[in-house]
């Protein structure tokens, strides 16, 4: 198995065309295509809103507690709210919007490592013709993004192992939301981590990225023990309490 411990640089190839323009976006099989339409307009960057501070307890694995002071930021066309630690930053917008408008906001940390894209207005597609080894690390429903009755959730999983290596030969790992049905048996489809929102789809996550997802104590470790790693650090607890915040503006 590959690790990229050292650059980061090891990641699946087959990663969706508008997830490149964040280097941090999840991952879609190898045939899945995004459409994020024609350029438009770049509309003025969103809201910030602060979040009353509420104590926080160490966890049980006796790692760092997660961050206490939160603030509340809504996309700049006004559409959808999440929280996120007030020492992270948000940019907004990210990058060119597709015809029509839509969100892309890209959440930093202190550091300015990217940790995780939200993005909206998206076309999507993918078909599903190879399946690899997984294991999904987290989950949980999101009720508040309900489309058609359906619910999406997040989750945190990877793909490949030892023996199978994943798609284009490497390890994958990814948190994010999707409405995909969750994988079942002992084998699953390349990552995909869209989830339905008007007008077509949207996402906010990212894959695992040791260059970006500081994981200490784990950097001699191969990539996929680096993941499983990282979702006991403080900093991914905060990352899915901002994912799992997502809801409409309002």
């Amino acid at each position: 198995m590959r690790s990229p411990a050292a650059s980061g640089a090891v990641f699946p190839m087959a990663i969706l065309m508008a997830l490149l323009l964040a280097g941090c976006g999840p991952q879609a099989g190898p045939t899945a295509t995004v459409s994020p339409g024609a350029t438009g307009t770049v509309p003025a960057t969103g809201t910030t809103t602060a979040v009353p501070t509420a104590a926080v307890s160490p966890s049980a694995t006796g790692t760092a507690p997660a961050s206490a002071a939160w603030t509340v930021y809504t996309t700049a066309d006004g559409q959808l709210t999440f929280e996120h630690p007030a020492a992270w930053s948000v940019r907004d917008p990210a990058g060119e919007l597709p015809e029509g408008g839509g969100a892309f906001a890209e959440v930093t940390n202190q550091a300015g490592k990217p940790l995780a894209t939200l993005r909206t207005n998206m076309a999507t597609g993918s078909t599903c013709l190879d399946r690899f080894p997984y294991e999904v690390l987290e989950t949980q429903e999101m009720p508040s993004l309900t489309q058609g009755g359906v619910a999406p959730w997040f989750v945190f999983e990877t793909r490949g192992n030892d023996a199978a290596p994943g798609p284009a030969d490497t390890p994958a790992a990814a948190y994010g939301i999707t409405s995909v049905p969750a994988p079942d048996g002992d084998s699953a489809c390349a990552i995909f981590h869209f989830f339905t929102w008007p007008p077509t789809a949207a996402m906010f996550g990212a894959f695992y990225n040791p260059a970006n997802n500081a994981t200490p104590g784990a950097e001699s470790l191969p990539y996929l023990e680096q993941a499983k790693k990282y979702a006991e650090t403080a900093e991914y607890r905060d990352i899915k309490r901002m994912i799992t915040s997502l809801r409409p503006a309002g």
